[in-house]
């Protein structure tokens, strides 16, 4: 299912181009007998920076899927990017998910699986090296990937947090 992508036109003129992670189909069991659900995880991304994901539950799978995006639109982080790779090494966890995202070299392509990959792809990283320890959940691996990108740190960013100039950053 991992791998269906849309382009869609936000508000504020973002081109965000929405993935789908994963489809899980629920059941009630009511005095009626069984009602089945759809709920569908999705991340959105301008491959340029700028992800977020969103959970949407309905009947319909379509339904489910426009539902995610919404939501997904509602939460976008920006995510600095170095060249398609990341600043520096990340580990976070969520839940049972624990997700380590290194930076690497041009070339190296995105060495991900799964939900990691979707919203690696999304954020706009060419080239990173990626492994998630722990639970294999869609749900709590985005979340984990998302807290890992949302932790990065530019070094313009460290540099102002420190008061020092740029130069001092890469000395030591």
């Amino acid at each position: 299912m991992a791998g269906i992508d849309n382009k869609v036109k936000t508000t504020n003129d973002l081109e965000l181009k929405d993935r789908l992670v994963a489809i899980n189909r629920v059941t009630k069991v009511t005095k009626g007998g069984r009602t089945f659900s759809f709920s569908a995880i999705v991340v959105v991304g301008n491959e340029d920076g700028i992800v977020g994901w969103g959970l949407g539950k309905a009947g319909e799978v379509t339904a489910a899927i426009a539902k995610g995006v919404e939501a997904a639109k509602k939460n976008l982080i920006k995510v600095p990017l170095l060249k398609g790779t990341i600043p520096h090494e990340q580990l976070a966890k969520f839940g049972g998910a624990q997700v380590l995202i290194k930076p690497a070299s041009h070339g190296t392509g995105v060495k991900a699986g799964g939900a990691m990959r979707a919203v690696l792809e999304s954020v706009g990283v060419t080239d990173v090296l990626a492994k998630s320890k722990g639970s294999s959940n869609p749900h709590n691996l985005v979340k984990a990937t998302i807290e890992a990108l949302s932790e990065l740190r530019d070094p313009y960013t460290v540099a102002q947090i420190r008061g020092i100039s740029l130069e001092k950053v890469f000395k030591g």
